[in-house]
This record gives C-alpha cells, sequence and structure tokens, in this order.
C-alpha cells in the first residue's frame, strides 16, 4: 500500500535554506597570509595595560622566528624546515607544511614599540604589547564643593 503525503512548501524552503547555508560554510577558505604561505594561529587579546598576542609556532626555536614592529604593524615570520631524513623517505600521505610564514597584526599608533616582549614555551609564542599612557583608563575622581 502507498502513502500519500502532503506537500509541504515551508519544510522545503528550510531545508534549502540549510542546503544554501552549508554551502556558503564549506565553501570559505581560513584565512591564510598571501602568496600562498602558511598561516600562523594567533589569538589578540586586550588588557587594561597591554595587547597580548598569541601565536602557535610549533617545533619552532626562538632563533627560527623574525619579529618586527613598524608604523604601527607587528610582524611574525620564520620558516618551517623538513628535516633531511625525511627528505629521504618515500610518503605516502603528507599533512604537515614547510616553508616560510609571515603574520601582520595591525596595532593602534600609540602602543610602546619600543617595550614589547616575547616568551615562547611549548610551541606558543607570547607577545605583550604594553600601551601607551594615554591610552590606559583612568579614574577621574569628582569633587564635592
Amino acid at each position: 500500500m502507498t502513502n500519500i503525503t502532503r506537500w509541504d512548501p515551508i519544510q522545503e524552503a528550510v531545508t534549502l535554506r540549510e542546503a544554501v547555508n552549508r554551502l556558503f560554510e564549506e565553501s570559505f577558505v581560513p584565512s591564510t597570509p598571501a602568496r600562498g604561505g602558511l598561516g600562523v594561529a594567533m589569538d589578540l587579546s586586550e588588557t587594561a595595560d597591554s595587547y597580548i598576542i598569541e601565536a602557535a609556532v610549533p617545533g619552532l626555536k626562538a632563533d627560527d622566528l623574525n619579529i618586527t614592529f613598524e608604523n604601527g604593524i607587528l610582524t611574525i615570520s620564520g620558516e618551517i624546515n623538513q628535516s633531511e631524513e625525511s627528505k629521504e623517505r618515500n610518503y605516502h600521505r603528507i599533512e604537515r607544511r614547510f616553508g616560510r610564514f609571515s603574520r601582520n597584526v595591525s596595532l593602534p599608533s600609540s602602543v610602546r614599540g619600543d617595550a614589547i616582549t616575547a616568551h615562547l614555551e611549548h610551541g606558543v609564542l607570547l607577545l605583550n604589547v604594553p600601551k601607551a599612557e594615554e591610552l590606559k583608563p583612568r579614574k577621574i575622581t569628582v569633587n564635592v564643593s
């Protein structure tokens, strides 16, 4: 015996909307630097005194990184090299990336570029960018006459 179901155009529209949403979600490529470079995952946060940047750079040593600050732009760059012994192997799959990378972060011009500190631990680069005095919040007291 055959079941007959009533056509519901609203239900079809929801399905179409979900399909279009899925299409858009799958088509977006994660933001990576231009020119085919490697992407560096990064978090940027702010405290009352400074901006804090945490970048994932697994397997790199401090000597492998180059950090510059010029005209309000902080640049983190470096190179991930493939070991010589691994170049001689016959690989079936390579998912790790090798090559040069660079990541720029635009910061307000009123930060203290001369006081930026960098610390590398367990593959995470931690940068502390202090704010200039005029950016820090101040408490203003109200005088009563």
